[in-house]
């Protein structure tokens, strides 16, 4: 599935050839030239990814990783670091920090894409198009389909994207606003009772099937995916 990528490189030439290739890949790539646009950028939406240039004009690419880990709304995007810094130290100085990889230049596009495939199937598996089966249910998120044992099931959009977060973090909770920031985007300015909506009308969707018990209530903190038997009662 198409991701949203901020990539953060001041080198024109290197920033445009890692835009196409991305680009052709089907990913949206937003662009920025230094940690502060990109501080802006996440300021307004967060993206699914970032590629971080090692070496930015201002604050590097090290210090701007430092503040993403050291937000919670930004703690748990997925970085890539980009340096022309091959030495082992540097590799373990940028996993240290918080990124989720380390690509050093040059590498061929082939392999950048690959990389990131890789780092959202571990780290953001809601933005990829591997089929998910949990608990009687299939997902698949090409086809835009939900299916419990080979009988389809009628889903809205914001139903399937929101059974497609949860089936892909299973036995966790996520509260209300967790919720809001990774089903609708953090940028996207809506009550939580919406969540609340949304979730008996997937509740609903599951029911003919008996399948609406996975999706829990847990009292006080939010909703979760899970195929155990709980005393939180539903709502």
């Amino acid at each position: 599935m198409p991701a949203n990528i901020l990539l953060v490189e001041d080198e024109p030439a290197i920033q445009e050839l890692i835009a196409a290739n991305l680009a052709r890949a089907g990913h949206h790539v937003v662009r920025a030239n230094d940690a502060e646009s990109a501080q802006r950028i996440v300021r307004e939406a967060l993206p699914d990814l970032v590629l971080l240039d090692w070496m930015l004009p201002g604050a590097s690419g090290v210090e701007f990783a430092r503040r993403l880990r050291a937000d919670e709304r930004t703690s748990d995007i997925p970085i890539i670091m980009l340096t022309a810094r091959g030495e082992e130290q540097d590799k373990v100085s940028a996993l240290e920090i918080g990124a989720d990889d380390y690509v050093t230049k040059p590498f061929s596009p082939r392999e950048l894409v690959a990389r990131i495939k890789a780092v959202l199937r571990r780290r953001a598996p809601q933005t990829t198009e591997d089929v998910v089966e949990l608990g009687g249910l299939r997902l698949d998120p090409a086809t835009h389909r939900v299916s419990a044992d080979e009988t389809a099931l009628a889903l809205g959009p914001t139903e399937f994207r929101l059974l497609h977060f949860l089936m892909t973090h299973p036995e966790r909770v996520h509260s209300r606003a967790q919720l809001l920031d990774q089903v609708w985007g953090d940028h996207v300015f809506v009550e939580e009772r919406t969540v609340d909506v949304h979730i008996r009308r997937l509740r609903c969707a599951l029911e003919p099937s008996q399948h609406d018990a996975l999706i829990q209530t847990v009292r006080g903190s939010g909703y979760r995916f899970s195929v155990h038997t709980t005393q939180a009662a539903a709502s």
